[in-house]
């Protein structure tokens, strides 16, 4: 699984890569997951679904399916 950060002109900015089957590698993901929610990033699962960009909002790291590629981190839309 790989943790990315949306970054404006930059693209996607890895933050952490591991495998959840490593004890080790698994509490770091959660640390970042828990790291970019605390600086107020918002976090969503890409999904497929007939072939159109999706993705699922999560607010939990345990909301993350075991078998999802990655995590996109991103800010929240100003204004409002």
């Amino acid at each position: 699984m790989k943790l990315v950060r949306m970054t404006p002109g930059h693209g996607d900015v890895l933050l952490a890569e591991g495998d959840l089957e490593v004890v080790e590698d698994e509490e770091r993901l959660v640390e970042e997951f828990r790291r970019q929610l605390e600086l107020g990033m918002w976090a969503a699962v890409p999904t497929a679904e007939r072939g159109r960009r999706q993705a699922v909002m999560v607010r939990d790291f345990a909301e993350v399916p075991r078998d999802a590629e990655r995590v996109v981190f991103y800010p929240p839309a100003a204004g409002g």
